[in-house]
């Protein structure tokens, strides 16, 4: 844990460190944060007290704590915003992160008011995530695609990573959730997976009767024949697969198909969401398939064009309905 809190020891007392290592402690065993989360959460919380060290000139002790004020804050967000130039939604994230971080330290050292619960993060623009159409996504697997001449390498690779782009389609998973599947986690005959997402949160995420056989294949064909607990998808090392070589075949296939840039692995769970929203499925089954704990989550992710919506409308509303007949 050490290794992560080096940097930012730099700009903190000890007591206020020390702090910083039980928060950080706290989202690893009791919240139970990937390491992706926690490097995240660590850089934002540095960046923003070596805003305040360079204000102080100096170490940030709990006496500069107990006495931040609204105008730190300000300071901060438009530091970040003019001279970092970072995005509104980059600067929301550090936002929550710091307001985190000092939630629990005014709770376990009992301090009396927290300034930071008065600030408000800044507002940004709502973009709703990109997703392939329906005939986009059948190229990507379709048998008439040369799918040996894109990858031109050894065979298992092609089918371990086309392996992955099917469980990102076919079942929304996240690419952390794939690759985090264990050789244990996959049954040849099985038509569920157990999936574990963020916080280590489990859901059961059907199958769709094609992704047994194609694992099948490939751990057939596989050099790396692990053990239960062994990744399932490795890399030609037999290491656990990086998303990078994941984004990196999207990559190859965006260009041999001609797709947008916004084809990337994560827009295939896009894809997978709204393409089921189409066909009527009910918003809290995609909520559930996708892992989320918030139904908005879920609905950021399903853009319906408004023929569609209109569509749904008079399909399923009772005045509609009666109108119709």
């Amino acid at each position: 844990m050490d290794t992560h809190l080096q940097q930012i020891k730099l700009f903190f007392d000890r007591e206020l460190y020390q702090s910083t290592k039980s928060w950080y402690t706290w989202l690893q065993v009791e919240k139970r944060y990937s390491i992706h989360t926690l490097n995240a959460y660590e850089r934002d919380l540095r960046d923003f007290f070596k805003f305040l060290s360079e204000y102080y000139g100096g170490v940030v002790t709990f006496d500069h704590v107990q006495k931040i004020e609204r105008t730190h804050i300000r300071a901060w967000l438009a530091y970040r915003a003019g001279q970092k130039k970072f995005g509104a939604s980059s600067t929301n994230r550090a936002l929550s992160v710091v307001k985190n971080f000092f939630r629990f330290v005014y709770k376990t050292k009992k301090f009396q008011s927290n300034i930071l619960a008065t600030i408000k993060a800044p507002k940004q623009p709502k973009i709703l995530p990109k997703s392939l159409s329906i005939d986009q996504a059948k190229e990507i697997f379709s048998d008439q695609l040369d799918h040996k001449k894109i990858w031109q390498t050894a065979p298992w690779i092609m089918h371990r990573d086309l392996c992955v782009l099917l469980l990102l389609y076919g079942c929304g998973l996240r690419i952390s959730e794939a690759l985090s599947l264990n050789r244990k986690d996959i049954g040849i005959k099985q038509s569920s997976l157990i999936v574990k997402g963020k916080g280590g949160k489990e859901r059961i995420v059907p199958l769709l009767s094609f992704i047994p056989d194609a694992l099948a294949t490939y751990l057939k064909i596989c050099p790396w024949q692990g053990k239960p607990d062994d990744p399932l998808f490795v890399s030609m090392r037999g290491k656990r697969l990086s998303p990078r070589l994941i984004q990196l075949t999207m990559q190859k296939l965006r260009l041999t198909l001609n797709l947008p840039k916004t084809a990337t692995p994560h827009a295939l769970r896009h894809s997978f969401a709204t393409h089921l929203l189409n066909e009527g499925t009910d918003l809290r089954i995609i909520q559930e398939l996708l892992g989320h704990a918030s139904l908005s989550t879920t609905q950021r992710y399903t853009a319906l064009d408004m023929n569609k919506l209109q569509e749904i409308y008079n399909q399923t509303h009772p005045r509609a309905i009666k109108a119709t007949k």
